[in-house]
């Protein structure tokens, strides 16, 4: 049976963003997640740890999301502190050097998860920027190693990633979520509208609950009820063409009748009030050139996520 859903009523506007300034970002600000309004402060002293991944190895349709992590970054320095609700960046922000992704996947892969369970040690939040979807797969070993079994995931994507391998490749992008419940970690599934027949069966194999594209966005469904035996901590994964591409097109594997801006966010906020959010990644993001509008609506995303998590404690 799928499971209860709930609408939402209206959602807040945001506050206006001011436009790019002539001559773009700083250098001093180049590296840090909203560099131009916040003050470096040391690892300890901040609740989010924001992580670039610029992995790019598996995509198979339009490419870039290599430069996507950067181009956050960089349009993070135009964003206005107030998110419309909140202050996240009162909570610290620091921003890691990206990692090196050089070299087998395997080793990429190892880096990420080593990198995440420092965070986690620090008993920060990680907050992902990719790169292709597989960095999910790194993120959830780091949670892993530092012990934490007691979550689940959530998942906004127009794909299911669900295949054991994509063109034979078993760490593929498209194969990122079979690794996750093949390491016995729960995943609900929403907005996903392009899957194959091998991953619907592998959603019943694993238990994978979900909610497609075609009930959230002609029913506009903006909050879920978890199942009552999904775990009590939830790290949330995006995939960008989650959302419809008239939203934000700029991704590898674009999708019609994808989630709206407001209903993105509303059911990540759903999410936030029935568990505790430990964590969440932005991924195939690829920018184009020229179109720095989409480069701001991803780091605007990330910030309003930030913002979620900070009212819900």
């Amino acid at each position: 049976m799928p499971p209860v859903v709930k609408r939402a009523g209206a959602r807040a506007r945001p506050r206006a963003s001011r436009q790019p300034a002539s001559g773009g970002r700083t250098r001093a600000s180049a590296a840090r997640f909203l560099g131009s309004e916040l003050e470096a402060i040391a690892p300890a002293a901040a609740r989010f740890h924001v992580l670039p991944v610029p992995y790019e190895k598996t995509v198979s349709y339009g490419h870039g999301t290599a430069r996507g992590p950067a181009a956050i970054l960089a349009a993070s320095d135009q964003l206005e502190r107030w998110d419309g609700a909140s202050d996240p960046g009162a909570e610290g922000i620091y921003t890691w050097p990206a990692i090196d992704c050089r070299g087998r996947p395997e080793k990429v892969i190892s880096t990420i998860a080593a990198a995440v369970a420092r965070i986690l040690r620090l008993g920060a939040m990680p907050v992902v920027l990719g790169g292709e979807h597989t960095v999910t797969w790194g993120v959830v070993q780091g949670y892993l190693a530092a012990g934490r079994s007691d979550f689940g995931v959530v998942q906004i994507d127009a794909h299911a990633d669900l295949r054991h391998s994509y063109e034979g490749d078993p760490l593929s992008h498209a194969s990122v979520m079979r690794r996750v419940v093949e390491a016995g970690v729960p995943l609900f599934q929403l907005g996903n509208r392009a899957y194959c027949e091998e991953e619907r069966a592998a959603r019943a194999h694993y238990n994978v609950r979900y909610i497609d594209a075609d009930r959230l966005v002609p029913e506009r469904i903006e909050s879920i009820e978890l199942p009552a035996d999904f775990p009590p901590n939830v790290f949330f994964t995006l995939d960008v063409d989650g959302l419809d591409p008239s939203v934000l097109p700029a991704t590898g594997t674009p999708v019609p009748g994808g989630l709206g801006w407001y209903q993105t966010l509303a059911l990540f906020e759903s999410v936030a009030r029935q568990r505790r959010i430990i964590g969440f990644d932005l991924l195939e993001f690829a920018p184009i050139r020229g179109f720095h509008a989409f480069d701001f609506a991803a780091a605007l995303l990330v910030y309003k996520l930030m913002g979620i998590v900070q009212r819900h404690g």
